[in-house]
């Protein structure tokens, strides 16, 4: 059986985000953000209207990560 740990720390626009695979970030508003997991990997997302989203990875995953 697995475990997981998520604590988001929020500081204005800008948020942190700790769990047990490390630390990562994110920036934006309610329709669109910026994000950057604990594996370098950079997400896109934008929120529409009905409680849609798109979500795009940017980037290439660092290798300082792995499962």
């Amino acid at each position: 059986m697995g475990w997981s740990y998520r604590k988001s720390i929020k500081l204005g626009p800008f948020r942190l985000n700790l769990s047990r695979h490390g630390v990562g970030q994110s920036f934006g508003n309610r329709r669109f953000h910026v994000s950057r997991g604990p594996d370098g990997r950079m997400y896109v997302t934008l929120y529409l209207p009905g409680g849609l989203h798109v979500s795009k990875a940017v980037g290439k995953r660092s290798r300082r990560y792995r499962h």
